[in-house]
């Protein structure tokens, strides 16, 4: 299933809603004070020329032994009206760490009171690499050549989506990790899934 980046909405203040999973708004770009801030012209001109850099996350929950419990899978709607399951994801700001790129984009899709337990250097479990033609990776961006770094992100607090995300889903990871999961997930994202619980060992 094909997916596609959007620019962020004007008046946005520099809170980037660039994700590898949203679907593209239309609206056009504002100015901001952000100096990573790219017009939809610019953006446009930079995905033609540059790979994008973004970080996704699988959330999860852990028990007192660090055993993964549960996956957060998120649901959103395309403009089509079709109902899809994907990642908390987004780019990398001009200037800024992966590890606040990572923290930002889980506090924009699972709420301030998510709680993220990061750690000071972050190591993403793979890196995935979307192309615009299919079949090159596993992944799949029909707008553009993104390289994303994922990672798998405890969180401990209470996680009410924002945005664009209808609801976060908690699952186990036999079900997340199912064929059925999978055939929802845009672009790809049932593989990052399976290589993200495979990382933990949260697989049998």
């Amino acid at each position: 299933m094909p997916v596609r980046t959007p620019d962020p909405e004007p008046g946005d203040n520099g809170d980037d809603r660039d994700s590898l999973s949203t679907p593209f708004s239309g609206a056009p770009a504002a100015p901001n004070s952000n100096p990573g801030w790219l017009s939809e012209v610019e953006l446009a001109e930079a995905r033609r020329r540059l790979p994008m850099l973004y970080v996704e996350a699988l959330p999860v929950r852990t028990d007192g032994m660090g055993a993964v419990t549960q996956v957060g899978i998120l649901l959103r709607a395309t403009p089509l009206g079709e109902m899809t399951r994907t990642l908390v994801s987004g780019r990398v700001r001009y200037g800024e760490t992966v590890r606040d790129a990572l923290f930002r984009h889980v506090e924009n899709d699972l709420g301030p009171m998510a709680f993220p337990l990061l750690p000071p250097q972050p190591a993403p479990f793979t890196v995935a690499e979307y192309f615009p033609l299919p079949g090159m990776t596993a992944f799949h961006d029909d707008r553009q050549h993104a390289v994303s770094l994922a990672f798998v992100v405890p969180v401990t607090g209470t996680c009410e989506p924002r945005q664009d995300a209808l609801e976060v889903t908690w699952l186990s990871p036999e079900e997340a990790a199912s064929d059925a999961l999978s055939a929802e997930m845009e672009g790809g994202r049932g593989t990052l899934v399976r290589l993200g619980l495979a990382s933990l060992g949260a697989l049998r």
